[in-house]
């Protein structure tokens, strides 16, 4: 009984509303979004589920079957239409979970960015291969893959949801923007009281271009901003955006005056000392240091 419940107390999540309902001005219905966020097992990966008056669109689908069900049944408790998902990046966190949405509603409609389905079907068996023996039942059993977004936006009874920087030097790195909400949905891009995740960022050109993506994001002014990672209980705001941006620069200075991995793990734990998700910090040294391939 002790074993099942500290297991049952391992897996509450955390689901909590942001931001204040919007008029919409076109038939007097309002937009909401709720986030949900997951554990240290997953990477504290957020979901977001965006609701209208009728129907409801989903962002990021989860890592684990467990948290891709728990998800299913907030989407079942908004009592609203799920009409489509959106993946926003191709890293697994984002998109093993579909599986399971796919199962409770086989026929919503999946869609990524052309860059982020290319990746996922160049990388989608390396990565069940990598991550599967360690997620054990967790794991997906088929993988779905998304289709292409047609365009640059998804529509939600009126709202417009753009999904910014396809066109820039990092079109896998885009991010969504909720104009009604003055929302963004940050992805990948954006990371709140945790390490970040720099393994797939192995030169300083692409960790300039993403420290790009972030002034972008900066320059909208947004009022809520949901980081694709983020803490228990870390705030939902710009500082989030800032907090990124000066991790990016003081990891690059840490790669500048370290020779190994784990030198430059110390001083960003020096820099960082509360920041979580370790895995990230560690994983992305050995990569950035050229004693692990990624």
């Amino acid at each position: 009984m002790i074993k099942l419940r500290a297991l049952l107390l391992h897996a509450v999540i955390i689901l909590f509303s942001v931001g204040p309902a919007i008029a919409d001005e076109q038939d007097g219905a309002a937009l909401e979004m709720k986030v949900y966020n997951s554990d240290a097992a997953s990477f504290h990966v957020n979901s977001v589920l965006l609701t209208g008056k009728r129907d409801a669109i989903l962002i990021d689908a989860q890592f684990t079957r467990a948290h891709a069900h728990r998800l299913v049944a907030e989407i079942l408790d908004s009592r609203k239409n799920l009409i489509a998902v959106y993946i926003s990046h191709g890293d697994p966190d984002y998109y093993f979970g579909l599986e399971i949405i796919k199962q409770e509603f086989p026929d919503v409609k999946v869609y990524a960015s052309s860059p982020t389905v290319s990746w996922i079907k160049k990388t989608v068996d390396k990565k069940v291969a990598f991550w599967g023996p360690k997620m054990g039942m967790e794991a997906p059993l088929s993988p779905v893959i998304p289709a292409v977004l047609p365009g640059n936006s998804l529509d939600l009874e009126g709202h417009k949801l753009e999904v910014v920087g396809l066109n820039g030097e990092q079109p896998q790195r885009s991010f969504v923007w909720i104009p009604a909400l003055k929302a963004i949905v940050g992805g990948v891009n954006v990371f709140a009281g945790l390490h970040l995740w720099t393994a797939d960022t192995q030169s300083k050109e692409e960790r300039e271009a993403w420290a790009g993506v972030l002034d972008r994001m900066i320059a909208l002014n947004p009022d809520t901003v949901v980081s694709g990672h983020a803490a228990v209980n870390a705030p939902q705001d710009a500082s989030q955006i800032t907090y990124s941006l000066d991790y990016l620069k003081v990891y690059e200075k840490a790669l500048e005056k370290t020779e190994t991995s784990e030198s430059l793990i110390k001083l960003m734990q020096q820099a960082y000392p509360d920041a979580k998700l370790e895995i990230a910090l560690d994983i992305g040294a050995k990569v950035n240091k050229g004693e692990m391939k990624w």
